[in-house]
């Protein structure tokens, strides 16, 4: 910012402040839209509720939340490239945390309140590792980021988040809220602790200890994926589906878009990536889910394949790698191609939220022309490997790639420690003959438009589909075996072979579809909840989970799809 541009924001400042308002709570179903100025007397954001002039505001916003009429908040913000990029990531952070302050508090009454209660031990030493871990991505953003592209966004990533959390304890002055010795990488860590409990405790894992409750857990399915190629090659359907705990259900669809350069040289180019919406919860500065569709004409998306091997453990350390999430959005920002998407992530490697990554290039795709090379990429993550491969091949040869947490690639596979499940367990845990394959094999050429896909994704007739069955439970079938997964209604008294089929509030709690069209908008449609296709809807009060904290839920989960709308 030049000298004379300070000069006018300052003579401007006193005048908007006169307008600016107490934090307040956006009543449900309401919009409340917002500035982020920067105050330089005070070396602080505040708050402006009217639209000031352009040169004059940092980053705007508008939220609504409207998770009781359509089981989604909605959260979009926009960046003044006038300004430098670590005020811009910092402005849009304050402006999440201070407008999406009361589901943030929920998200963490609901997931991460009790966390750490009874396993200090455990805690102690994430606390430990997270420190460690920060302290030296820290280090290195600040040295390199001058001429590194991919240290500036790592950066960016991080001051967005301290702004995240400037702007929740600015509105906390009034709500009176508290998070604890909880900070905001809490939140953005939630895939990565699923290695972190196996690291760090061990011992518990057999436990009646609720693992991550914000997240997903060892040995237990999350997610499901469909690229659909439709007859004629008139378009390409890219779906995700996300499985996770039923307490996790406060979720937001957002739209990031920054003015940020690909380094911290303000001559240099602006990302790729600089739009973005994507399926997300409170106080993620990702998806989580994760199913993004990027301003570059890509659409990623993963599905979590797990780590069974615990001699990978070891290789897992605070410095030298950046955790899952961090990559993923410096990924989603930097990335042009599937193949430069597959690379960028690949750096620095934590091997923790190991997932199958998928990337498809709406760029290369054109209606009723033949698929072009690199448009669909996949990458497997491990501790100390990542796979990755231009996979367009198999879209070509069969119109669809599903994905279903299982590895597909044979190193991967045998890494992971997933051949001895099979051992143990049987086709469950194999790739092409688990019950999920099985029913995407069966069922894909059934989509021909967009009612056929979302009725494919959120799919389940577990006690009538025979791919369902459960030659070993008892009854003889489980709600888990199905495209998008119902594991309430599971029998409570029935038994097992392991934990993945049993009773639990567990299941698909979403649905995300884009589309050729749709995603040259960057929007999706997305439908909250379990699924209820032919099977009841879930009500808190009508379950046996009540115990459980659900916060600012719907008693009642059955809600339509809906398309996004955004604002810019």
């Amino acid at each position: 910012m030049n000298n004379l541009h300070r000069l006018c924001l300052l003579l401007s400042l006193s005048l908007l402040l006169i307008s600016v308002q107490s934090a307040e709570l956006v009543p449900e179903s309401e919009s409340r839209t917002a500035y982020a100025v920067f105050d330089e007397n005070n070396e602080e954001f505040v708050i402006v509720n009217h639209e000031p002039p352009r040169d004059k505001y940092v980053a705007g916003a508008k939220f609504t939340n409207s998770i009781n009429q359509t089981g989604w908040a909605n959260f979009e913000v926009w960046t003044n490239g006038n300004f430098p990029d670590t005020m811009q990531s910092k402005a849009a952070g304050f402006l999440e945390g201070y407008l999406t302050h009361e589901l943030i508090y929920f998200s963490y009454l609901n997931t991460l309140q009790d966390y750490c209660q009874g396993r200090d031990g455990y805690c102690s030493k994430l606390r430990t590792f997270l420190s460690t871990n920060t302290k030296w991505v820290n280090k290195m953003y600040k040295k390199l980021r001058g001429k590194s592209p991919f240290w500036h966004q790592v950066g960016l990533f991080y001051e967005q988040m301290e702004g995240m959390a400037t702007g929740w304890e600015k509105a906390a002055v009034n709500t009176g809220h508290s998070m604890g010795s909880y900070g905001f990488l809490w939140f953005n860590i939630f895939g990565d602790m699923e290695e972190f409990e196996q690291m760090f405790a061990p011992q518990q894992l057999n436990k009646d200890w609720r693992i991550n409750k914000i997240g997903r857990r060892h040995m237990v399915a999350s997610c499901s994926a469909l690229i659909k190629v439709l007859p004629e090659t008139s378009d390409i359907y890219t779906s995700h589906v996300t499985w996770n705990g039923y307490e996790s259900m406060i979720r937001i669809l957002k739209k990031y878009s920054l003015e940020v350069h690909q380094t911290a040289d303000e001559d240099s180019a602006l990302i790729p990536g600089h739009s973005m919406s994507f399926s997300s919860y409170p106080g993620l500065l990702y998806s989580g889910d994760d199913f993004t569709v990027i301003s570059s004409g890509l659409v990623s998306m993963e599905t979590t394949i797990g780590n069974n091997n615990e001699e990978l453990f070891k290789y897992i350390k605070p410095t030298g790698q950046i955790l899952e999430g961090v990559r993923s959005m410096v990924a989603n920002r930097l990335a042009s191609t599937g193949k430069e998407w597959t690379d960028v992530f690949g750096r620095h490697n934590s091997g923790t939220y190991n997932n199958q990554w998928m990337i498809v290039d709406y760029k290369l795709f054109k209606p009723g022309k033949p698929l072009r090379d690199g448009l669909f990429w996949v990458l497997e993550q491990l501790p100390t490997l990542i796979e990755s491969r231009d996979m367009t091949d198999v879209l070509r040869s069969k119109s669809f790639w599903p994905s279903y947490n299982s590895p597909y690639f044979p190193t991967i596979f045998n890494l992971s420690g997933t051949p001895a499940l099979v051992e143990k367990y049987g086709d469950w845990f194999t790739y092409d003959k688990t019950p999920r394959a099985l029913i995407f094999n069966r069922d894909q050429s059934k989509v021909n438009d967009m009612d056929s896909m979302i009725k494919m994704m959120r799919y389940n007739d577990y006690r009538n589909d025979p791919l369902s069955r459960c030659d070993k439970c008892d009854p003889k079938y489980s709600g888990e075996n199905a495209i998008s997964a119902r594991n309430d209604l599971n029998p409570a008294n029935g038994t097992y072979p392991f934990h993945a089929l049993s009773h639990r509030s567990h299941g698909a709690t979403d649905c995300k579809v884009t589309s050729h069209q749709l995603m040259s908008s960057l929007d999706f449609i997305a439908v909250g909840g379990p699924t209820y296709d032919s099977l009841p809807a879930f009500r808190w009060s009508e379950s046996d989970f009540t115990n459980l904290s659900h916060i600012g839920h719907p008693d009642l989960w059955k809600f339509q799809p809906v398309q996004t709308k955004w604002t810019l």
